[in-house]
């Protein structure tokens, strides 16, 4: 399993789409979340599908979209499919539910709890959850406090893009800057420490 997670654009949906397609494209994650609900990357995503298939992007727009290979050879044809199969994949992208939910993953058997604001956590999210991940953060948290991990990728105007790993040794992170540059990984154990951590500034 490897999911990506997108901090808020603050209205930069260049960076947005950037950061989505190389979450895509590169990365390859199984999920990705914007950790946000000003509603920024259903427009991304919907600009990008638009461009795809060059035209409405909508489920029921696809047969619309098909007669175009009516009269179409064989490597237009070709060309549709892959376009489509494109479009299909983009659904690995989510944002936070808006009435303000939670989004549950699991990351080597263990709870991952997905919301915007931290404070916002209460007891039932604390209990089952190893994982706390949110988007209420300007800067990144890479932070441990017990044996929980409270995560955020920051904002996309200065990081934003982080990517969680699930190995036989435990989950991998890997954190980008908005212009999807390595800046930091590690191997996020459970054992407890002695003081939290932060260590991205």
């Amino acid at each position: 399993m490897r999911l990506g997670l997108l901090g808020p654009a603050h209205g930069d949906h260049e960076s947005l789409l950037r950061a989505s397609q190389f979450l895509d494209h590169e990365m390859d994650v199984d999920r990705a979340v914007y950790l946000d609900v000003d509603g920024a990357l259903d427009q991304t995503i919907l600009t990008w599908a638009g461009e795809l298939v060059g035209g409405d992007p909508a489920e029921t727009a696809i047969w619309k979209r098909a007669q175009r290979c009516l009269a179409a050879g064989a490597a237009e044809i070709d060309e549709y499919v892959a376009r489509e199969r494109e479009r299909h994949a983009l659904r690995i992208f989510e944002a936070l539910p808006s009435d303000g939910a939670r989004l549950v993953e699991l990351l080597n058997g263990q709870v991952a709890v997905m919301i915007h604001d931290a404070d916002e956590l209460d007891e039932e999210d604390m209990l089952p959850a190893a994982f706390m991940l949110y988007g209420a953060s300007d800067q990144p948290v890479v932070k441990q406090v017990g044996t929980r991990w409270f995560l955020s990728p920051g904002s996309l105007e200065h990081f934003g893009v982080m990517v969680l790993e699930d190995r036989d040794d435990g989950v991998h992170l890997v954190l980008f800057d908005s212009l999807c540059r390595e800046v930091r990984r590690e191997r996020l154990t459970h054992e407890q420490r002695g003081a939290p951590k932060l260590t991205v500034k």
